[in-house]
């Protein structure tokens, strides 16, 4: 009885949606996919999987198109590897090599060929989820100095709940994001969540309190998901199912996590993000 429940707590698979097209990186993106861009000497993905691996995940499910198939062949590059290994003789190569079969280990990948939004791609995963939650992190939203995902797992086992990342963000720019209503206060860096307003005005912000790309999520947002009809933009918006549930009295808590947030989803960002790891 006590194994099964310290199970459920557990938290052992992560899904990344990697199949956007990624338009905010054009020209770049055009021809590469964005996640496999060099950040600081890195794809930007290793960030994400780094991150996965030291909260004790053991599956990753990626989201991908056929469009963004370079970013299976990066991991199943082996025939290239065992090649240069064995003509180079370079100990450096070596080394990149165990690291992409120690990530390779962890890996599946699902299809999402056509972009109806985040929460399609979620819906892809649905048949490979095990367990009563599972986590869900955006590839655009690096967080460096501190593991947000691992502190989220935390949360998750005190409260039995889902939980979403939070950052405090300036008065004038929550037009830009998600933004929490918080129901009530457990301490300073979580908040039991009441609802999420989408890019609201500043005057009718419920607060400064902004959604960032970290998730644990239950299974039963998949059967939310199926029926969900589409929104702006004719895509499924993960953010309308998560609204449902809180609604239905799931409960979700905001973590303010304590580690550095950087967007590499846009140009400028993506430039600022490797000046800023540069420097940790």
């Amino acid at each position: 009885m006590i194994v099964d429940i310290l199970i459920n707590l557990m938290i052992r698979q992560a899904i990344i949606p990697l199949a956007g097209l990624g338009t905010r990186l054009l020209p770049l993106s055009s021809v590469f996919a964005k996640e496999l861009l060099p950040i600081n000497g890195r794809p930007g993905i290793e960030y994400i999987l780094d991150e996965c691996d030291d909260a004790g995940i053991k599956e990753i499910i990626f989201i991908i198109s056929k469009k963004k198939e370079v970013i299976k062949k990066y991991f199943f590059n082996d025939k290239y590897y065992k090649k240069i290994i064995k003509k180079k003789k370079d100990k450096r190569i070596e080394e990149i090599y165990k690291k992409i079969l120690k990530y390779k280990k962890k890996i599946k990948f699902v299809y999402q060929n056509y972009p109806k939004g985040t929460g399609d791609a979620v819906l892809k995963t649905s048949k490979y989820i095990k367990d009563k939650y599972f986590l869900m992190l955006l590839p655009d939203d690096l967080i460096m100095k501190k593991n947000c995902s691992k502190e989220m797992i935390k949360i998750h086992k005190k409260f039995n709940s889902s939980v979403m990342a939070s950052m405090k963000v300036k008065k004038d720019t929550v037009s830009r994001w998600g933004i929490y209503k918080i129901k009530k206060k457990i301490d300073n860096n979580n908040f039991i969540i009441d609802d999420v307003v989408e890019k609201p005005n500043k005057k009718d912000a419920p607060s400064n309190n902004a959604v960032i790309g970290r998730y644990i999520l239950p299974k039963k947002v998949f059967s939310l998901l199926r029926k969900q009809k589409k929104g702006q933009g004719g895509e499924i918006h993960i953010t309308d199912t998560l609204r449902k549930l809180i609604f239905l009295n799931e409960v979700f808590i905001g973590h303010i996590f304590k580690g550095k947030y950087l967007d590499c989803g846009s140009m400028d960002g993506y430039i600022k993000s490797g000046l800023e790891i540069s420097k940790l």
